[in-house]
């Protein structure tokens, strides 16, 4: 999905022209990888545009920052406003929200200490994720097919699986490159000792005998804010929980399978390595989850968990269905 430009960009704390966001091809993070960032989404609902779990998506940023020994200015609330401020200032949503903290340009060298940190933060119309890749708009509706990656999540204590760094997601690259080139939306990374990780971006469930199973983070799993999200509704729907360790083999006799991630929101899996999932169909746990996760996104339930910031618009209809010149 191509990048649709907006007009500004939250740049250490002030908004600049989206082609004044520039940096030098000597910055650290360009020779060495040297970024966290998120991925957060702002949906559209009646009363005007809101970010969904914006605070959770600013403190896992600077825990991020904090694993790699990057210092960042900003607090949590500053980068929460900031979100805010590129969301109101673009008059741009239903979006992706990508705030991001770097080394910029200062000393050659794998030593990163003495190379400045900056912020920023961008937002731009982003829509279904995996859909795309399905070749279909509602893949929360019809399901994806994937499969096991030759490629091993990153194992402990190498690269920390628990940062959401640049760096980390060249391993991702790989694990999606190997899925598209054989024809499927997606590939399911298992761990180094062959148990089930994740997806290239996505966190990843299965129901087997009405239990809700997850892979614990220590089988180098992402903390996802969406994957949190879930384990909250399941238990308010009383659905058994289980995070524990799973081997690949059990994705194959799995009832339902799906993914969890800002991106992915909550996507089911149609078959993976061309074993059909059940029957094919969406399970009716997926589909109970999806219809409180999206009740929630979308406005047609209440916030119970205070999981949306608001943003204060004077026009409360989206991007896409103002009138030209509005």
């Amino acid at each position: 999905m191509p990048i649709k430009k907006t007009e500004k960009i939250w740049h250490n704390g002030k908004l600049i022209p989206w082609d004044e966001a520039k940096i030098h091809v000597m910055y650290h993070v360009v020779n060495y990888g040297s970024s966290v960032f998120e991925g957060v989404r702002c949906y559209a609902q009646p009363d005007g545009p809101a970010i969904f779990r914006a605070h959770e998506h600013a403190k896992r940023l600077l825990y991020s920052a904090k694993i790699y020994r990057i210092e960042c200015p900003f607090t949590e609330n500053e980068l929460v406003e900031g979100m805010v401020d590129v969301v109101k200032s673009n008059k741009t949503w239903p979006c992706y929200i990508r705030p991001l903290i770097l080394r910029g340009y200062g000393e050659a060298g794998v030593n990163p200490f003495n190379s400045p940190t900056e912020t920023y933060i961008a937002n731009y119309e982003w829509g279904k994720y995996l859909a795309a890749a399905a070749g279909h708009g509602r893949s929360d509706e019809q399901g994806v097919d994937v499969c096991v990656s030759s490629w091993t999540r990153l194992a402990p204590n190498t690269m920390p699986a628990m940062s959401k760094s640049g760096a980390n997601y060249m391993n991702s690259q790989l694990i999606k490159m190997e899925a598209i080139l054989n024809g499927y939306a997606e590939g399911i990374a298992l761990d180094i000792n062959g148990y089930v990780s994740e997806g290239s971006g996505e966190n990843l469930f299965l129901v087997r005998h009405g239990k809700l199973i997850t892979p614990p983070l220590g089988n180098s799993v992402l903390p996802g804010i969406t994957r949190d999200s879930v384990l909250h509704l399941a238990s308010e729907l009383k659905i058994p929980i289980s995070e524990t360790i799973v081997p690949r083999e059990m994705l194959y006799v799995a009832d339902e399978v799906f993914f969890t991630g800002t991106a992915a929101e909550i996507t089911a899996i149609r078959s993976v390595d061309k074993i059909t999932v059940a029957n094919g169909e969406i399970g009716p746990i997926t589909k109970a989850l999806q219809k409180e996760f999206f009740g929630i996104v979308r406005g047609t339930s209440p916030d119970r968990h205070g999981w949306l910031t608001k943003v204060p618009v004077e026009n409360k209809q989206p991007a896409s269905k103002q009138p030209v010149g509005v």
